[in-house]
Parts: structure tokens; sequence; C-alpha cells
């Protein structure tokens, strides 16, 4: 039977004996593979540690062997970096692959949904608990709704279909209840077929790791629906988890930097506030930075800008056309800086005081999209800023005074017009990026990171700070830091 055949060719890539669920979810895969649907699709969830990731490079290496078409996808720019990594081939962000931008005119800017001139392709999305479909922030991206535009523009395409993959007990989309792309409830709603497989049995347990083992206690309270309860930590007995004390942090991050670079290390926070007081201190007492940005510095766009890519993308093509794209594997500027991008700054020219806010010229790398380099004007008030990002008022006092700049034209269309088109206007809003929140590093992954809950309180105890602190664990692949723990989240 075909279905034997594809989950043969799964195996054979595993290089290991597949444990009992992930021999189910092979054998579900192989059923959506070989299904006459034409509208299937496929959920595969997995926790940290169940191998989820060695069982989707495994699909993935057998269906490229068969020679069949795949669109590796993911929600951001460093998610799709560790896919493509994990995976062996190239990825993408799922907005640089579904929309084409409407007009390079800023007067008409925003993005459509694009063709699908796929045949017969495999989109495969990874950290598919990150797809949203709220709408929040999503205004000018086609429908609004990025699971709604997503399962559009596959099924469109003649042949195409879809398969999510995910991680239930991460933190849901901003603003959502759950994942809804890891819901065969919200997926069947579309008119598709699902298929779905769960990985919940852990295979990395006997290495011994410690974040893996605390990950997944975490994790079965997540999955109990009892109570919550407060999490207790254990930490005898591995190498890989460990509690910092403050007057050893300093010293333990200036050794994560030395052993694994700035790009590997992270301090996750519970809010923005504390990331700005960890960013200035790590700036200060680590990095030995004095002015507000250097060469060098690692920052993070914190709204999404549409402006600056827009400036730098040569050669425009006509207006109402897509956007051009590189070819497979070749760096390219993503069609947007969205909320979450990592940049590192290159050189900085130009501050100055304006309407009342500060600015400067910045040239930048962007490093999860292949170190493509773009200049773009920043607005620096944000970088010590305790908002997430520009407060309205702080928007409309903006709005207001650039807008009295061009107030000698008489037509409110022209005076807005120019508004979308001012550098000053459309600058952008970053933070330093050596410290962020949780949703801010969700999607990515770090060799070393620290955890700063911060001071716990009864009513913090809730199933959302569960979801919270399982997501800021697994973002860690070799080395967890818990900074300040208090004993009473100790296990014996």
């Amino acid at each position: 039977m075909m279905t034997d055949i594809v989950a043969q060719a799964v195996e054979r890539q595993l290089r290991f004996s597949p444990t009992a669920d992930q021999r189910r979810a092979i054998g579900e895969f192989a059923s959506f593979m070989v299904s006459r649907s034409e509208r299937a699709v496929m959920i595969l969830r997995g926790s940290a540690g169940t191998g989820k990731t060695a069982l989707a490079s495994a699909m993935v290496r057998a269906l490229g062997e068969a020679g069949w078409r795949m669109v590796l996808l993911a929600p951001t720019g460093r998610a799709a970096k560790v896919f493509a990594l994990s995976a062996g081939r190239a990825a993408f962000t799922i907005h640089r692959r579904i929309y084409r931008q409407k007009s390079l005119r800023a007067d008409m800017g925003g993005f459509s949904l694009g063709d699908n001139l796929h045949r017969d392709t495999l989109f495969i999305v990874d950290e598919a608990s990150m797809v949203a479909n709220s709408g929040a922030g999503e205004a000018a991206f086609g429908s609004g709704c990025l699971l709604d535009d997503l399962v559009q523009y596959v099924y469109s395409g003649e042949g195409c279909r879809l398969m999510l993959i995910g991680d239930g007990a991460q933190l849901p989309p901003v603003g959502e209840a759950e994942s809804p792309a890891l819901s065969a409830r919200a997926m069947a709603a579309y008119g598709l077929r699902v298929f779905e497989a769960t990985l919940d049995e852990v295979v990395r347990q006997a290495g011994g790791s410690g974040i893996l083992f605390n990950a997944t206690a975490v994790r079965r309270m997540i999955t109990s629906g009892g109570p919550v309860a407060l999490p207790r930590v254990r930490f005898g007995g591995f190498a890989d988890i460990s509690v910092v004390r403050g007057d050893e942090l300093v010293e333990t991050l200036a050794g994560s930097y030395s052993r694994s670079g700035l790009d590997e290390t992270i301090v996750i926070t519970r809010s923005n506030k504390r990331a700005v007081v960890y960013n200035r201190g790590i700036r200060a007492m680590i990095l030995d930075r004095e002015e507000e940005l250097c060469v060098g510095d690692m920052i993070m766009v914190v709204r999404n800008n549409y402006y600056w890519t827009e400036q730098e993308r040569r050669p425009a093509p006509q207006a109402g056309g897509p956007a051009p794209s590189a070819a497979e594997g070749e760096a390219a500027l993503p069609p947007f800086l969205a909320n979450g991008d990592r940049a590192v700054v290159r050189r900085v020219r130009g501050v100055r005081s304006l309407y009342g806010f500060r600015f400067a010229d910045v040239t930048m790398t962007l490093p999860d999209y292949g170190d493509c380099e773009l200049t773009a004007t920043v607005l620096l008030d944000t970088l010590s800023s305790e908002a997430p990002a520009l407060t309205r008022e702080q928007g409309e006092r903006l709005f207001g005074a650039v807008m009295d700049d061009y107030a000698d034209l008489p037509l409110k269309a022209d005076r807005i017009k120019s508004l979308r088109r001012d550098r000053h206007f459309n600058a952008l809003q970053v933070k330093h990026a050596y410290a962020v929140t949780c949703h801010k590093a969700q999607g990515g992954q770090w060799a070393e990171v620290y955890v700063d809950q911060g001071y716990m309180t009864d009513d913090m105890l809730t199933p959302a700070y569960l979801h919270w602190l399982y997501t800021a664990f697994t973002r860690a692949t070799e080395r967890l830091y818990l900074v300040n723990w208090p004993d009473r989240q100790t296990a014996d």
C-alpha cells in the first residue's frame, strides 16, 4: 500500500527506532499524504523532547528524496531560520510567501493575498502555535486574519495541502485563548479533512536534561486540567539548569556571552519594564557601551514597519505587482519589518531632535534574513521607554507635529499622502534585544537562556503563567539559568 511506502520512507530517514507515539504519527502522516481529499490538512503536535523536530525533519527529507514539492514556512524570521537548519532546506516567513505588496507608492501601502501558483505542493508550517487569527496588528495584510489567509492561499493552489507543526503548551497568540492552527475543531471549520497526531512521550529524558525534565513537569500541569499549583523546579543532578543570584548575574552573563556569543544568549522577562532594566544594565556593566545606540548593538523591532523595506527594495516592481523575491536560500529583505525582528547595528549617524522626539539614521543587518542590510531612520525614544512601543499619546503627538510641517498644502488628502511618505513619521521603533519578553522570544531558540519571572504573588498563579514558564524554559538548547529563583519554587 502507498501508506506503507510513505511510512517506511520516513522511518528510514529517522535513523533511530521510533517510539509508539512517533510510529502512530508517521502512520497518520502517510494517510494524509496519500489521501484523495482535495482539502486535507495535517496537524502534528509535540512538546519539548518528544522528537517532534526530528520527526518533522525526517518527513521533509523523505518527501524531498521522493521529489515531492514543499514550501517550508514559520511565523517569524528566527523561527524560519531554526526550521531551515533542522530540515536542511530553505524556510520562509509566512508573510513573505503568501502576501504581495499592493503598490510601492507610500500612499497606497498594504499587502494583498498573493496568487498561489504552486501545484501539488505541501506547505509545512513550523511553530504553528504562533499563527494568530484575531486580526490584532495585521490590518495591513489581506483580510487581517493570518490563519484565514494562509488556508485560502494554500488551497487555492492546484493539488496543494497544508501541514501544521507546533507545541500546544506554548503561549497562544496574543488575544487568543488557544492556538487556532493546532485545533482540529478550528481547522475542520474551514471544511478541511483533518489528520492529527500528538507526541507526548519524552524521548530525550535519558540524556539527563534538567531543561526537559522541568519543562515536561510544567507541561503536565498545563494538560492535567486540575487546579493551578506553583511549579517547583528540580536542580539536583542536572548540569544544564541552575539558579543565578543577583550578585552573580553580571559575571555569569559575561561568561555566556564569551562562550556562546550575543546572538545565542537571551534574558527572558515578564514585562517590558523589566527588560529595559536588564538591557540598560547589560550594556553598561558587561558590554561597556555608553552611547544609547552603538555599533554592534543587538536591537529588536517593536512595531510592524512597512516603510523602510519598501524604500530599500530594488529594482521596484510594477505597481500592483508582487514584490521581488530572492531565489531559494538567497538573502533578501522581508516584505516588512515585523514586531520581534532582530537587527545588528552597523552604523549610526545623523542623531537629531525633531518634533519633540530623537532620531538617528541607522544602517543594520538582519541576522534572521541572511544578514541582508537595511538603512532606516530609527526613533531613539523607544530604546529606554518602559512601554512596549510609542504610547497612543506619543503617537498622536508625533502625528500632529509632522502634519504641521505640511500645513501649507491646501488639501487634507495631500497632507496625509505626504505624512505617509515622511521618514520621521515612519521611523523604526526599536528596543535593545539582550533582554526581551517571552512573547518576543517565542519561536526562537538560544544556547543559553536566563529567565527572570520577577516577584510571584498568588493572584499571578494562572494557566497563562504556566504557559509562559513552559515557553520560557523551552527557548534554551544548552543551558537554562533561573534568576533569583525563590526557595518555595524549588523541589527537593
